[in-house]
């Protein structure tokens, strides 16, 4: 048993949690969307016009999951100041594995160097990231765990048809993660979260081609009509007004479901995430990808309160506020 364990003494409810560190990695090759265009029969305007990308990376070789998430995690640990020996638990947050056994946290937790680590994987699709970091927020706050690293890794490049203009152009691949520790007042505020599976229809892999099949036009209608409330949830558990929020960092599905969601916020300067129009819809990994890439340009500060929103297949959603590493 880690002696960090011990420390927390299982059992015995932590105050709050925080998040201690980030860490991210984006595949080395860059798809244009002239390259993409091509591919899906449609003009690169098309393509920005219909949903804001411009450019995309896509996994080559060696890049699986599984690495991607490691370098990711090496990241985070670093930057939390946290040796491997020292992680209680590995959540990661895929649908993208290129099987379903064995699991990807294990793999990532000892590529870590982790040992006699925990390491389950959760699968929420596109919201992945944010119920991972609510399961992550309540085992330290149980006193199961003290230091949870939580990953979001996808290569979503392998589960879409390049000439599928509904998905190719769109989906992408990258990874990154959050350590999770304790600390004496909550920086990570109870989820609000849900589901709608008699819709799950509506974005689904095929069991026959293998690739992913989208109704883009039905999910952005539910997207629009149905989340806007859930926003309001999450600041309410937080216990703050909408208005007080410094950043919204939404999955990045599309600059039109980003916008639209972005405009029912109320906020004096409030920094909305924008990644995707650089890195393509990234499922469950472009929730900390956006908001490590907010803290690497300074759009963030420490303390600041930040509305994490993730929503995708399943239908599945969960947003919660933290306060910015």
């Amino acid at each position: 048993m880690h002696t960090t364990a011990q420390a927390a003494m299982p059992g015995v409810p932590q105050p709050g949690t925080r998040i201690a560190g980030l860490g991210a990695y984006r595949p080395q090759a860059v798809i244009s969307n002239e390259d993409a265009a091509a591919q899906a029969g449609v003009s690169p305007d098309w393509i920005a016009q219909r949903v804001g990308v411009q450019e995309r990376r896509h996994a080559t070789g060696s890049e699986t999951v599984v690495s991607m998430a490691t370098a990711a995690g090496k990241e985070a640990l670093a930057d939390a100041g946290c040796d491997p020996d020292d992680v209680d638990v590995v959540v990661l947050a895929t649908c993208s594995m290129p099987s379903p056994m064995p699991n990807g946290a294990a793999q990532v937790a000892a590529a870590l160097g982790c040992h006699a680590t925990a390491g389950f994987d959760v699968n929420a699709a596109c919201s992945g990231f944010s119920h991972a970091l609510a399961v992550a927020d309540a085992l330290v706050r149980a006193g199961t765990a003290r230091q949870v690293l939580v990953v979001a890794s996808e290569r979503m490049s392998d589960w879409v048809a390049p000439e599928d203009r509904n998905t190719g152009p769109i989906f992408a691949d990258g990874a990154a993660a959050a350590l999770v520790r304790p600390c004496p007042l909550p920086q990570i505020f109870p989820v609000a979260w849900g589901s709608d599976g008699a819709q799950a229809d509506l974005i689904a892999i095929d069991p026959g081609t293998r690739q992913m099949e989208m109704a883009g036009r039905k999910v952005f209608r539910w997207t629009t009509s149905a989340l806007g409330p859930v926003i309001q949830s999450a600041c309410d558990q937080a216990g703050l007004d909408p208005a007080q929020l410094k950043a919204f960092v939404p999955h990045q599905a599309n600059l039109r479901i980003i916008d639209f969601l972005a405009r029912g916020i109320e906020a004096d300067d409030l920094t909305v995430a924008e990644d995707v129009v650089h890195s393509g819809n990234t499922c469950a990994a472009s929730v900390p990808l956006a908001l490590h890439e907010l803290r690497q340009r300074d759009a963030i500060t420490t303390g600041d309160p930040v509305l994490l929103f993730g929503f995708g297949a399943g239908l599945t959603y969960a947003a919660q506020v933290v306060l910015s590493p």
